[in-house]
């Protein structure tokens, strides 16, 4: 897992100015509220006063407050009021992480990292969202017992379609495709490929509208950091979805998934249901092979899998997060289990680059390959 990205952390109305929002991202505990301006804040959920649980404590004029006892946090993570104290005795130290926050697409998203705003990778935009021909279906959050890479390399999969997606009618990829290696676009913080699929005359189990018939449909998939992923689906009358998923990686074992359907076509609100079951149908189909998957989490070593021309996508991807292993961002998962239980850590935030003197230790990460 990679610090320095952003991550989905909860439905924007589960973000609220009168209770906190507790979550796991990265194995870390975090802590989602509002200010009274209605201002999304994420902070660690370590008091270090003496380790409570700051996401087990309510809200309080914009700050969230240590059910132990009672010290205060703002949303820039700096305590404010330690019940115990004088108002101007607070120490330097008494500070958490606070983490940078865009909320869009019903989604609040948190920077978990501690680089400057200026060399932050991007949060993915869809452009489709609120433009005239498209309409988003409602947001569907879902978990996965499965890690978020398994997750990801699955959706830059062209080849599983025709033997996980009867619910699609099983597309194939034109015979060309399959001969010859993926064709790879590469941006600054990602790859995505596209494809055409075989017609099929049967028409697909979960949308009967959608049957490609008259001609080749196209697809494609591309990421954007290790977690941020979009697939296009377009069927052969021009009707398709575009999809994007921000994928949370709650731990080693367990993704969360914040899904984002845009269609442009039946786009009247009384079809939103009909296509939110049409897509879960889908994922199940995913995530009934994904569970089961061995090893859980991916080789570390290409030596144990064999892999082909249609892996290119995987490949690429591979590529990309050894470059962000390289900048020394990816957690050390071992270390950090070894430890955890004895000390408590934080995924570092950016205003550890300018303050000093933290109590919680930053997660160790791998150095640089």
């Amino acid at each position: 897992m990679y610090i320095n990205f952003w991550y989905p952390i909860a439905k924007s109305d589960e973000v609220r100015t009168y209770e906190p929002h507790r979550t796991k991202v990265l194995g870390q505990n975090l802590v989602a509220f509002r200010d009274p301006e209605g201002g999304a804040h994420v902070l660690s959920d370590v008091c270090i006063h003496r380790g409570g649980a700051l996401g087990k404590g309510w809200v309080k004029e914009g700050k969230v407050v240590c059910p132990y006892h009672g010290w205060q946090f703002g949303g820039d993570g700096l305590c404010k009021y330690i019940p115990s104290l004088e108002d101007d005795q607070v120490p330097a130290r008494a500070k958490v992480d606070s983490y940078p926050v865009q909320e869009k697409y019903g989604i609040v998203f948190a920077f978990l990292g501690d680089l400057p705003e200026e060399e932050r990778p991007p949060l993915r935009e869809v452009e489709e969202y609120d433009q005239e021909g498209w309409r988003a279906n409602k947001l569907v959050v879902f978990e996965v017992g499965a890690f978020y890479e398994r997750s990801m390399e699955n959706g830059l999969d062209p080849s599983h379609n025709e033997f996980v997606h009867p619910a699609q009618g099983a597309p194939a990829m034109l015979r060309d495709f399959r001969r010859k290696p993926l064709e790879m676009e590469d941006e600054t913080w990602g790859s995505r490929f596209r494809v055409t699929f075989e017609t099929t005359t049967e028409e697909t189990k979960a949308l009967k509208e959608l049957a490609t018939h008259a001609q080749d449909a196209s697809a494609g998939s591309g990421f954007v950091g290790p977690n941020q992923m979009i697939t296009w689906i377009d069927f052969a009358n021009k009707n398709g979805f575009h999809q994007y998923f921000f994928e949370a990686p709650i731990d080693e074992n367990r993704t969360r998934i914040f899904f984002v359907n845009m269609r442009n076509f039946l786009l009247q609100p009384e079809n939103d249901q009909r296509l939110v079951s049409v897509n879960l149908i889908v994922a199940q189909e995913d995530i009934d092979i994904l569970e089961a998957l061995d090893p859980v989490r991916t080789p570390d070593s290409p030596t144990e899998e064999v892999l082909v021309p249609s892996d290119g996508a995987v490949v690429r991807y591979r590529d990309f997060l050894n470059r962000w292993t390289d900048k020394g961002w990816r957690i050390d998962l071992k270390k950090l289990r070894a430890e955890q239980g004895d000390r408590a850590f934080a995924i570092p935030c950016p205003a550890r680059r300018t303050s000093k003197n933290w109590v919680l230790n930053p997660v160790p990460v791998l150095p640089p390959q």
